[in-house]
């Protein structure tokens, strides 16, 4: 039975197939992830209190990383136990690689040429890293997304940054990679979907069916790298809203298609944030936690209560 790590706007849920337990009630949480391989280890990054650690399954908490306030995205990597990647607002990324408990940053990111335009609208004299995806087949290459403004990359662990590429996604809100198809990479962006084959040199559209360009969350089937899962909205305004309109997509390699079956909504649906994981994909949604095994139809896990109706932030599933 998976462990679920729900951060909704106010809190955190740690769940057994839906039997939840509150955790880091009152921060402002940002992001989350966990160790597939002690799931009992988690990372939370928050607003004011900066990257929480836990290593007993959210019993108890402590601060890991003190780089401002703001840490808007981490990653476990999924290599090396011990390393950990965490990114922050302004944009900037650091490493653990003692499980959390010591960190570095990595080469000012800001060096790059393209971050004289970066910008994140409802704060737009900031930016911050939104997320970080390491290579599933070399640990030291990293595929980072700045909101809003830049995909870049790094080869060496961020001792050095590639800046973003001619046809890249400017607002890249999620990445993803897969291990049977390593040299792909997946965004889910403002400005769109996108799909690189050749480790975010180059970039295709992707976008046929897709009815709705503003783009999440996006997850690639544990056993398929063509069939991806993405939540998408007309716009942001619509996304992030509980009383919006947003959707689930699916594709197999041959166009877009909605997959809401077993879902609640559009209307009155947030953006889901999607994980995969076991056999097939987890949603969080603002109506509760759903899984599939093959990203078209969606079953409910656990009960959820009206206070858990807010715009979901982040999932981890281990």
């Amino acid at each position: 039975m998976p462990t679920d790590y729900a951060a909704l706007s106010d809190r955190l849920l740690v769940g057994d197939d839906g039997e939840w337990r509150e955790r880091l009630v009152g921060e402002t949480l940002e992001c989350v992830a966990a160790d597939p391989r002690a799931p009992e280890r988690a990372f939370v990054g928050t607003v004011d209190a900066g990257l929480q650690r836990t290593a007993d399954g959210g019993e108890s908490w402590a601060r890991a990383l003190d780089a401002g306030d703001r840490v808007t995205s981490v990653t476990v990597s999924p290599h090396v136990p011990d390393v950990v990647w965490a990114g922050t607002e302004p944009s900037a990324v650091y490493r653990s690689t003692d499980g959390g408990e010591s960190w570095t940053e990595r080469r000012d990111l800001a060096d790059l040429d393209s971050a004289d335009r970066w910008s994140f609208p409802p704060r737009p004299h900031t930016h911050h890293v939104r997320w970080i995806a390491v290579a599933p087949d070399d640990p030291d290459r990293l595929y980072v997304g700045v909101e809003a403004g830049a995909f870049v990359r790094s080869p060496n662990g961020g001792d050095s940054w590639v800046d973003h590429p001619d046809g890249g996604r400017y607002d890249s809100h999620t990445l993803a990679t897969h291990p049977a198809a390593p040299e792909r990479v997946y965004t889910a962006a403002g400005d769109g979907y996108a799909l690189s084959t050749d480790r975010g040199e180059t970039w295709s559209d992707a976008q046929e069916g897709l009815a709705h360009r503003y783009v999440w969350s996006v997850a690639v089937h544990p056993d398929d790298p063509d069939t991806v899962v993405v939540s998408a909205a007309r716009g942001a305004r619509s996304a992030h809203s509980t009383t919006g309109e947003s959707y689930v997509y699916r594709t197999t390699g041959d166009g877009w298609e909605r997959a809401m079956d077993g879902l609640p909504g559009p209307d009155g649906l947030a953006r889901a944030v999607l994980s995969a994981d076991g056999d097939g994909f987890t949603a969080l949604t603002n109506h509760g936690l759903f899984r599939s095994g093959d990203g078209e139809s969606w079953r409910r896990v656990g009960d959820w209560t009206d206070a858990y109706d807010q715009v979901p932030r982040g999932l981890a599933v281990v």
